[in-house]
């Protein structure tokens, strides 16, 4: 792994809140992800199911974390199995995990091989009446392959009938979006990565660059600070490709005049930061686009006030409309017709700014959280509004992340990355 060990005390209380929520005498098991083959004898680059790493740290494909806090003796409490390692597999594969070093990532002392696990997961069985499986539960999933967690539960059904089933999911959906203050230093870790690689492209940009040039020097930054790369996809567009919500071919030539609408950041130690900007191809906005821009940002600015303890979702979103609309009014957009005749279900900002303002942020970037339950405090979410003109050929996206006070205005984690106009034309024309 190209990051910093983490310290392991963040997994032993991540094992502890999800332990304390089970069942009496029930199990909970995890599986890593697969290595998904590519074609001839190619994969693609291994990445640890979210839920097993937030339990153990463990980022190693082919391994369980077994969970049984009523265990009969102490040292089935907690178990973790890993894919043995030899000679062999360190000169060809490179270093895995030891079982030593399996207890110094996770803080689990019961480390066994692989092999192991049906024959002890049966002794567990007979102690057991429940057992929770991991399904993904996440309200924008659609899973179209069978995983690794498919897999088992396929088998542990037919192998066990008798026993109850419980899901792990609910109670990884709560836990999993509050966060501990370990997490949240590793997600302003990434956001300073992503900092670096938008500070860089400042001082890049001109007309005629291609937007897979943008792409390859984000790249080149984000893995010298210790990144695996992007968080996600990235989208930089230029011109009216903005106004393609996931536009991600990146490669036309950024023209003159044009906007480059950028989402775009860094993951660190498989943390995603979630980065929006919409910078000018040459260095300076339009008056125009100056107020697009503005009229974002305001939205952006007082939506992020918003995001407080106790905040309900669809309320939320409902206020951020009302804020967009008086915005397009201002820009002559939509008109007092427009909205007094609008659609409640496709309100008449909606022509403009299509798309949520915000989703919980973590070790995905769509992370966990349960939508129809109140904000609280060490939430973590992104604010993202824009405002998509194709008749005028830009689109304009502004995205900070940020995390959720007990009390107060939130805390934004990109608040040194540049957003407002005068100093991002200034860094642009030194």
């Amino acid at each position: 792994m190209k990051y910093l060990p983490i310290d392991r005390n963040l997994f032993v209380k991540n094992r502890a809140k999800f332990t304390a929520q089970m069942k009496p005498n029930s199990v909970a098991v995890f599986n890593s992800n697969d290595i998904y083959p590519v074609s001839a004898d190619s994969t693609l680059p291994f990445a640890q199911h979210r839920d097993i790493f937030y339990l153990s740290g463990v980022d190693q494909e082919e391994s369980v974390l077994l969970l049984f806090p009523d265990a009969p003796y102490e040292h089935q409490k907690e178990m973790l199995f890993l894919k043995e390692t030899s000679e062999h597999i360190a000169i060809w594969e490179g270093e895995k995990l030891t079982k030593e070093r399996a207890f110094e990532v996770s803080g689990i002392k019961t480390v066994y091989w692989l092999q192991d696990f049906h024959k002890i997961l049966n002794e567990m069985m007979t102690y057991c009446d429940t057992i929770y499986i991991n399904t993904n539960e996440h309200y924008r999933a659609a899973v179209e392959t069978e995983t690794r967690e498919d897999r088992f539960v396929k088998w542990w059904k037919a192998k066990y009938p008798a026993h109850q089933v419980a899901k792990s999911n609910p109670i990884l959906q709560r836990l999993r979006s509050v966060k501990e203050s370990q997490e949240i230093d590793l997600i302003q870790h990434a956001c300073h990565i992503t900092e670096k690689g938008f500070r860089r492209l400042l001082g890049f940009v001109k007309p005629e660059v291609t937007e897979y040039e943008i792409e390859a020097e984000l790249i080149h930054e984000f893995i010298r600070n210790r990144s695996k790369g992007f968080a996600y996809t990235p989208i930089i567009a230029s011109g009216n490709n903005a106004n393609v919500l996931h536009y991600i071919e990146n490669n036309q030539v950024c023209k003159a005049g044009d906007l480059i609408l950028l989402d775009v950041a860094a993951e660190y130690a498989n943390y995603s930061s979630d980065l929006s900007r919409t910078i000018p191809v040459s260095g300076r906005y339009s008056p125009r686009q100056k107020d697009v821009y503005n009229a974002v940002l305001r939205v952006k600015n007082e939506a992020t006030k918003m995001l407080t303890p106790g905040t309900l979702w669809k309320q939320y979103h409902v206020e951020v409309g009302k804020l967009m609309t008086s915005e397009l009014l201002g820009l002559g957009l939509i008109d007092k017709a427009d909205v007094q005749n609008e659609n409640p279900d496709w309100p008449a900002y909606k022509k403009y700014f299509m798309h949520g303002t915000s989703h919980h942020l973590g070790l995905d970037t769509h992370d966990y959280g349960l939508l129809h339950e109140p904000m609280q405090a060490n939430m973590v979410f992104t604010v993202e509004p824009g405002i998509y003109i194709p008749a005028e050929g830009f689109g304009i996206r502004l995205e900070d992340n940020v995390v959720v006070q007990e009390s107060g205005e939130p805390l934004n984690l990109m608040h040194n990355i540049p957003i407002e106009i005068d100093e991002i034309e200034s860094l642009m024309n030194p």
